[in-house]
């Protein structure tokens, strides 16, 4: 009831203080433009670089330096920390990178917010940064009408650049003009206490404003104004570092588990970070004014020095914490462990993830993966055989002959209750993500819903089998035995080259102990040998054994009723054959010639 009320009041309180005093407005109201140009900004990269931004988080992440290095790019690009998480907690779910991968971008991207600090401070307040807005909006708005979505997203940056060049002014002006009436630097406290005041100003402020783009924004025109001096700018800016982990915790309340541990990993570094900037203010002032005329900011532009100091004590907590990488890794690695989920229940689609192209398709393609990894389990056991046996060292004879034991599993049950629901959502998630993805990303989300298809039919022709397997293993006729061990071990045989070529992939892609991809080269002829043996074996085994079933007839060796079974159990193990090297091609294999070999033989 009382939060009901307190909303509705605070808000009337809130728009009673901005329509009565003006100088409040035109700074609010310069905030307010600021953070609308900000997310036009963000949106806009988003739509022109096309996947580009995605692309580059990926491939140029591998190691430690270079994570770090692109998060700071990336960021410094964008103008948008928030973008370039969101995508790293998309790609980390997706397994596209590794946990100390993204840290280390995370840990980039906050030095990368610091270039908003130089941009407000070189151009927002040596130009007539109004001046050059609205042509910029006018383009901007011009280019939203453009069909093609590099010139739209273009536009947008070029709106949000506008806006924030207005906001910036707007602020200026407002600072300006409420020094006129009331000096807000003669309330300035000294010492530490005043430090720590002011710090909690900056922690509050970007809490409420959610960005600490734009509280810096704000620090520097009441600096640049004189509304407050360089010592409380600089423990403002420290406090604004602060806030924003606090807003990236409230944030990733709703996020994922990894959501979560990259929100534990801001706080930490932003803690660590603060921490070293209070305990050293003093100091790190001395070394801007040291560092400054080096750049050439002259010993009066105390807006650009603290975008220096910003800087300065960023770079730190990056080299502060980065040494101990390894351990703040692994203590993430412990956090949000929630128990497994349910067998028919999702591992790898989820919305953080949907949001990005690239990581919704590489979701997509694990979980089409995990559906597999179900399914075999299920045909395995249907086969009377044990995972462990039939993927070891163990001849293929000897496993499927040691198997004669049933094991008591109900495929339909288990196609119900559990492969059934996780196709479903697949095929769900699927039709959601490619709304937002393009033609080529349609081709490939559309290959991974026929793999998952063929899989579930694989599982469709083992529930047929297992009923004449169970039946005729029990036979007193040895014939029949023979016959079906054969086709159990054919079974084998298909899915250990599968097997070996899933694990060329996983050589390719696997990760160190830090996350870090291995360099392994690909080897593509093998995988090339191994489908051409996989393709001719089930070829020729299919002919040989209706052969063989015209030979048992002629010699009376089996009736027809056993030829039937036979023949049609033939069918249905062959079919299976042919699925796994057209989803094997599709999940498993990049090269379009070995895609191609698997096409052929789909057709």
């Amino acid at each position: 009831m009382y939060k009901g009320i307190l909303t509705p009041l605070l808000f009337l309180i809130f728009a009673w203080f901005v329509v009565s005093n003006d100088e409040v407005r035109v700074i609010i109201a310069g905030i307010a433009i600021f953070l609308i140009g900000m997310n036009y900004m963000e949106n806009g990269f988003k739509l022109f670089s096309g996947g580009a931004l995605e692309v580059v988080l990926e491939k140029f992440t591998d190691n430690t330096p270079k994570a770090i290095t692109t998060g700071f790019l990336a960021t410094a690009v964008v103008q948008s920390s928030s973008l370039v998480s969101v995508i790293i907690i998309s790609f980390l779910s997706a397994e596209l990178i590794g946990l100390t991968q993204a840290v280390g971008v995370i840990f980039g991207s906050n030095i990368g917010t610091t270039t908003t600090a130089w941009l407000v401070s070189s151009l927002g307040l040596k130009i007539n940064i109004a001046h050059y807005a609205l042509p910029i909006l006018i383009f901007g708005v011009v280019m939203q009408f453009s069909k093609m979505n590099s010139y739209k997203g273009l536009g947008s940056v070029l709106i949000g650049l506008g806006f924030i060049f207005l906001g910036i002014d707007y602020m200026k002006d407002g600072f300006e003009a409420i020094k006129e009436g009331l000096d807000l630097a003669e309330y300035a406290m000294d010492g530490y206490l005043g430090i720590f005041v002011y710090i909690l100003f900056g922690i509050v402020a970007t809490v409420v404003i959610q960005s600490s783009s734009a509280t810096m924004a704000i620090i520097i025109t009441a600096l640049a104004t004189g509304q407050i001096d360089y010592i409380s700018a600089l423990s403002l800016a420290i406090g604004a570092n602060v806030g924003t982990t606090v807003t990236a915790v409230l944030g990733a309340m709703t996020s994922n588990k990894n959501g979560k541990r990259l929100a534990v990993a801001h706080f930490v570094f932003n803690m660590i970070t603060g921490f070293i900037a209070v305990v050293f203010i003093y100091q790190l002032k001395d070394l801007v004014n040291v560092l400054a005329p080096l750049l050439s900011i002259s010993e009066s532009n105390f807006a650009m020095k603290l975008a220096l100091f910003h800087t300065i004590f960023n770079v730190i907590g990056v080299l502060a914490v980065t040494p101990f990488m390894r351990q703040l890794v692994n203590f993430l690695g412990t956090l949000f462990c929630s128990n497994e989920k349910g067998r028919g229940e999702p591992k790898y689609l989820n919305d953080d993830v949907i949001q990005i192209p690239a990581s919704a398709q590489e979701a997509i393609r694990k979980e089409t993966q995990h559906l597999y990894d179900k399914s075999i389990e299920a045909i395995l056991h249907a086969m009377s055989l044990h995972r462990k046996d039939v993927f070891s060292a163990k001849e293929i004879k000897d496993v499927v002959h040691q198997s004669k034991t049933k094991i008591a599993i109900n495929v339909e049950k288990v196609y119900q209750n559990e492969i059934k629901n996780l196709y479903g959502a697949i095929i769900h998630y699927a039709s959601l993500a490619q709304r937002q993805m393009v033609e080529k990303e349609n081709n490939k989300i559309y290959e991974y819903k026929l793999a998952a298809r063929n899989i579930i039919e694989m599982v469709k022709d083992i529930k047929e089998l297992q009923k004449n397997i169970n039946f005729y293993m029990k036979n007193k006729n040895k014939i029949m035995i023979d016959e079906y061990n054969k086709l159990r071990m054919q079974l084998v045989l298909s899915l250990r080259i599968i097997e070996r070529i899933r694990s060329y992939e996983d050589l390719v892609k696997g990760e160190g102990a830090q996350g870090e991809k291995s360099t392994a080269a690909y080897p593509d002829e093998d995988i090339l040998t191994q489908l051409e043996v996989l393709k001719a074996s089930a070829n020729a085994d299919e002919v040989t054994l209706n052969q063989r079933i015209d030979y048992l007839i002629r010699e009376n060796k089996i009736d027809s009723k056993m030829a039937s079974s036979l023949m049609n159990d033939g069918g249905f193990s062959h079919s299976i054959r042919k699925k796994l090297i057209n989803l094997s091609t599709i999940i498993w294999i990049k090269d379009l010639d070995l895609k191609e070999l698997g096409d052929e033989y789909e057709h």
